[in-house]
């Protein structure tokens, strides 16, 4: 039997707690396989999306953290283990909240969350079709060569600030949108 939408939120926020009282890296690694091998047919379509959406944030601060830990002479490998399962479970079980609960269903109970949930959703499209925009842009002016790193990096740089200002310019028209209608009453 399938739960509610509200329940499947509450077991989801209430697993984020939990997960984040879990300190033994034996315990995560099972908690991981376990939400694995519940997720049935969309586990491993679910884990490429988790892994590769963590790849970049994971290696910046474990090499970091390496960094720090070898210039103070200091064993770092549990930490590394523990941090790195922890952020793999968290976005692993996001993924499968997010395919499996329709997130507007489970905010029915209050009006408010449903709206900045709705805002939220829209900005998702209009950010997503900025970045295949400036995808596509990119492609199209290779000659069907790959661009060299230089032309990458500029087009990141590019693309970043695009979605910084729009991101300013979007909270501010909605902020003063929701204030309008009532929604902020402060």
């Amino acid at each position: 039997m399938k739960p509610g939408p509200v329940a499947a939120l509450v077991a989801y926020l209430t697993a984020l707690v939990v997960i984040g009282f879990v300190h033994d890296p034996g315990w995560l690694a099972g908690g991981l396989a376990l939400a694995v091998a519940a997720a049935g047919r969309l586990r491993w379509r679910l884990l490429r999306r988790s892994l590769v959406a963590i790849l970049t944030f994971n290696l910046g601060v474990s090499l970091g953290y390496l960094l720090v830990a070898a210039w103070q002479a200091e064993s770092s490998w549990s930490v590394l283990i523990r941090l790195n399962l922890r952020v793999t479970l968290l976005v692993f079980i996001g993924f499968w909240f997010v395919a499996r609960v329709n997130l507007l269903a489970a905010l029915r109970f209050s009006p408010t969350l449903v709206l900045l949930a709705t805002v939220a959703a829209g900005h998702i499209v209009v950010f997503r079709r900025v970045v295949d925009d400036f995808r596509c842009a990119l492609i199209s002016r290779g000659g069907g060569r790959p661009p060299p790193w230089r032309d990458r990096l500029r087009h990141a740089g590019g693309l970043s600030a695009c979605l910084f200002d729009k991101s300013v310019t979007s909270a501010e028209r909605s902020t003063r949108a929701l204030r309008s209608r009532g929604c902020f009453d402060d």
